[in-house]
């Protein structure tokens, strides 16, 4: 146990930490972000120095589990090296990683050699045309091929996530479901989230999660589960299946916000209290104003905990509630 941890003022424990290390991404996927981005230049972005310094801080405060997004965590140069920094960190109970998959062929083994003990690796189609359509720069093959590459590399779980979404994939779901059982993989569903103006009404597109576990019922007989990997997800096992796990996670139709115990740091050091609300607090400003000293962070970071929101806003009418996209926030 620790003397310090990190409570906000409704009582809640954070030990949990995603951090984006960029806002860059190789996809433009049309539930993230607009085709046509600006990135953000490289002077506002946290350095890898910084962000291990960010890492250590949150872990001696009682951090347990720290997970590194984007944009695309892989394309950032000299993630490896931040991966092996921010696992040997004491206290740390596992790291963990989200990614598109497009850099596992070469980085799979790497990253697990680093001490990434599980990868989530967005797979939103199985058909090649429908991939493209949806990351608009993806190629399916790369991905299914890193998907094999990091099997092999022995991570400690492989989970797939799903943006399930009517009219481009939603159709696919007994595919999806077939591929990971067929692996021993987990497999989550996600409920689009309004983040960001993609130029288009996710309304129209919304499947919620007790659609996506209707059809899901129809071929394969599910089990409830208490389990969870601390996250906000909630898991059914498969009858048959004892490897493999099925998430939903369900912004609007049932959401975490009572349990959260996440915060999330963006690649320009903002530190989000809650996806849904742009409560934040500058740690890039901290983290330069103060390069010797941790004191004025935590000072700064017990503060703004307190405000934390009870809950986020999302509702599910197709209307954008927060302006920064996906990628900004970290996936």
């Amino acid at each position: 146990m620790v003397d310090t941890q990190l409570i906000d003022g409704l009582g809640r424990r954070i030990d949990y930490l995603r951090m984006s290390v960029t806002d860059r991404c190789d996809f433009r996927c049309v539930y993230c972000m607009a085709e046509d981005m600006t990135f953000l230049p490289r002077q506002q972005v946290l350095t890898l120095e910084e962000i291990q310094r960010l890492a250590a801080l949150f872990v001696a405060q009682g951090v347990r589990k720290i997970r590194l997004t984007g944009g695309e965590p892989l394309v950032r140069r000299g993630i490896v090296d931040l991966c092996a920094g921010i696992s040997s960190l004491p206290g740390l109970r596992e790291l963990v990683m989200t990614t598109n998959g497009s850099q596992l062929v070469k980085l799979a083994r790497p990253l697990a050699d680093a001490g990434v003990k599980r990868l989530n690796i967005s797979l939103d189609s199985l058909d090649r045309a429908k991939f493209s359509a949806i990351t608009r720069t993806g190629e399916l093959s790369q991905v299914l091929d890193g998907i094999e590459a990091a099997r092999d590399a022995a991570f400690q779980r492989i989970k797939l996530n799903v943006v399930v979404m009517k009219g481009r994939n939603a159709d696919e779901v007994p595919a999806l479901v077939d591929y990971a059982l067929a692996r021993d993989l987990d497999i989550t569903f996600i409920e689009e989230m309004p983040l960001g103006n993609v130029g288009r009404s996710r309304g129209e597109s919304f499947f919620s999660s007790d659609e996506v576990r209707a059809v899901i019922a129809q071929r394969y007989q599910l089990l409830d589960s208490t389990e969870n990997s601390g996250g906000p997800a909630r898991y059914v096992r498969v009858e048959g299946h004892a490897h493999s796990r099925i998430g939903f996670i369900s912004p609007h139709s049932h959401n975490f916000c009572s349990t959260c115990n996440r915060v999330r740091m963006t690649a320009e050091g903002r530190l989000l209290l809650c996806l849904g609300q742009e409560n934040s607090i500058d740690m890039r400003a901290l983290v330069r104003r103060h390069p010797t000293t941790d004191e004025p962070l935590l000072a700064a970071l017990r503060k703004s905990l307190q405000g934390k929101p009870a809950h986020h806003d999302f509702s599910a009418d197709g209307e954008v509630q927060i302006v920064r996209f996906m990628n900004a926030t970290g996936g």
